[in-house]
């Protein structure tokens, strides 16, 4: 579990692709020890199990289904990856529940500029519109944010120039791919309302 406060980023350093899976090598400056492997890390908001530490180079296995709902699949080397450690017990939470499982990938069809924040218009899958809701949270590469304004399957989110600095969100241009994770108990609801 984590709360999509990102503080930390890494860049894919190097991908073994295998015939349906991968394992990838991420440098960050992000400090691990080596009973941190086997735990769980958000990575650009996927829920990985770090399985190596090689000084500043941490290693994950992607499986079929990560790289089948992640924008992984898409990811060049040398591109940033937002990075968090899971939650420990008595940690603040300042964001929302994450679970890091990923719903799905959305593309980005805009972005306006004003002053020093971004909105940004995303814009997901028919089948996921009912999960938009206005004010209700959502993660996008792992980062909490906030849904501002939904139009049929678009929604507006709003960063401030602080989660620009400490995030690969600075990074997004017209036409990405991000992963998104929408809230947890919208998605319980959704399921027992139907």
């Amino acid at each position: 579990m984590f709360n999509g406060i990102v503080y930390n980023k890494g860049f894919l350093s190097s991908r073994k692709r295998l015939k349906k899976t991968s394992y990838i090598k991420i440098h960050t400056k992000m400090y691990f020890s080596k009973s941190d492997i086997g735990s769980s890390i958000n990575t650009n908001g996927v829920c990985l199990t770090l399985t190596e530490i090689k000084k500043n180079y941490i290693f994950f296995y992607l499986s079929n289904e990560t790289l089948n709902r992640s924008n992984f699949k898409n990811l060049k080397i040398k591109s940033l990856v937002n990075l968090e450690k899971s939650l420990s017990f008595g940690n603040k939470i300042s964001g929302h529940y994450v679970q890091g499982h990923i719903d799905t990938t959305a593309k980005i069809t805009n972005i306006t500029i004003i002053d020093k924040s971004w909105n940004i218009t995303v814009q997901v899958n028919n089948k996921f519109k009912t999960h938009l809701i206005e004010k209700a949270s959502i993660a996008l590469n792992g980062v909490s944010l906030t849904i501002g304004k939904v139009k049929n399957n678009k929604f507006i989110i709003s960063i401030i120039p602080h989660t620009l600095k400490l995030t690969n969100l600075i990074n997004l241009k017209k036409n990405d791919m991000v992963n998104i994770e929408f809230d947890i108990f919208s998605k319980y609801l959704i399921k027992l309302t139907k």
